[in-house]
């Protein structure tokens, strides 16, 4: 079936077009209404083309301040090819300013390829799939932690079958120069943009820029610099990339006991700080039970040497709550 989704834009129009995608979303309020989620084409004739995203996550807000600012400053005369610029992937969740769609309760980043006769979420995903990734040769999606997660700020890549597209994206890993950077590991890849992508050849590049529901200067601009370099590392933008005085540190994260779960509900107090050094066996986190005073909190321990990439943001967890991720840094 085609998708009832549609848009204002002419993708093979050369120029600046800012428009929509018009979703069709029947409701109580509005029974023929639509879900209009902003896009934005930069095309100067033949070329590369790329795909920009934020709010794959609606929680998540590098990727729509990097993007937003883009759309309004890109130099169509300095563009050579296609740019799609989509700031918030996931428009219902960012306007609800939470991880998935209140519509329809769906995680955009677990129903990949979508579905041109589902649900709201669903017509998005099929929408990018079938119309807009076959237009374009490079991805980048901007992720952050959201409100229950946060990282230090790093760019990643995935270790793939296909070894030459795994270096190209590696290099353009690379080229976005987040402070940090390295082969993710993913808890559950299934359904993920990243795994579709990839899945249809494309260099593909995708972030963790700080959390906690909110953005601060420095994660907005590793954003904007980063999404800049992305391009003309591409070969869609003309102009120097944004360089950096330090160079990014290279993590790995291809060992056992990386991640780190909560087996206990109750108050987190982190032992450790983003970026901190730990050795095995040294404490990261005690958990208190919030039912009764007089009970011992619960001590977890790294269980592997490295630094402390990623934590739990909320200071209340859940049993089966991610607590900690340690990655080892790359000499």
């Amino acid at each position: 079936m085609t998708s009832p989704a549609s848009t204002n834009i002419d993708y093979e129009r050369d120029g600046l077009q800012h428009g929509f995608l018009k979703i069709p979303y029947s409701r109580n309020d509005s029974a023929w209404g639509s879900i209009m989620m902003p896009i934005c084409v930069a095309k100067n004739g033949n070329g590369p083309g790329a795909i920009l995203t934020g709010a794959n996550h609606g929680d998540e807000y590098e990727g729509p301040i990097a993007l937003h600012d883009l759309a309004n400053n890109i130099d169509i005369d300095r563009i050579q090819g296609r740019v799609i610029i989509i700031p918030t992937m996931n428009y219902p969740a960012f306007q609800a300013a939470t991880r998935v769609s209140p519509i329809d309760q769906l995680n955009m980043n677990r129903i990949f390829p979508g579905q041109a006769t589902g649900t709201v979420t669903q017509l998005i995903a099929d929408y990018i799939t079938t119309r807009l990734l076959p237009m374009c040769d490079y991805v980048l999606d901007i992720h952050s932690g959201g409100k229950t997660l946060e990282f230090l700020p790093f760019a990643a890549y995935h270790e793939l079958d296909d070894k030459t597209q795994q270096q190209a994206c590696e290099s353009a890993t690379l080229a976005f120069s987040a402070p940090y950077h390295l082969s993710l590991v993913e808890i559950d890849a299934g359904g993920m943009y990243d795994s579709q992508a990839e899945s249809m050849g494309k260099v593909f590049v995708s972030t963790e820029l700080g959390g906690g529901g909110t953005s601060s200067p420095h994660t907005a601009e590793i954003a904007r610099r980063g999404a800049h370099n992305f391009l003309v590392h591409a070969e869609v933008l003309d102009a120097k990339p944004t360089t950096v005085e330090t160079g990014s540190i290279k993590l790995d994260m291809q060992h056992d006991n990386a991640y780190v779960f909560s087996e206990h509900n109750g108050l987190l107090e982190p032992c450790v700080n983003l970026g901190d050094p730990v050795k095995h066996g040294d404490l990261i986190a005690r958990i208190y039970s919030t039912e009764r005073t007089g009970s011992e909190p619960v001590h977890y321990h790294a269980a592997s040497d490295g630094i402390i990439m990623g934590r739990h943001f909320p200071s209340l967890i859940k049993i089966g709550d991610f607590l900690n991720v340690i990655a080892r840094i790359v000499d």
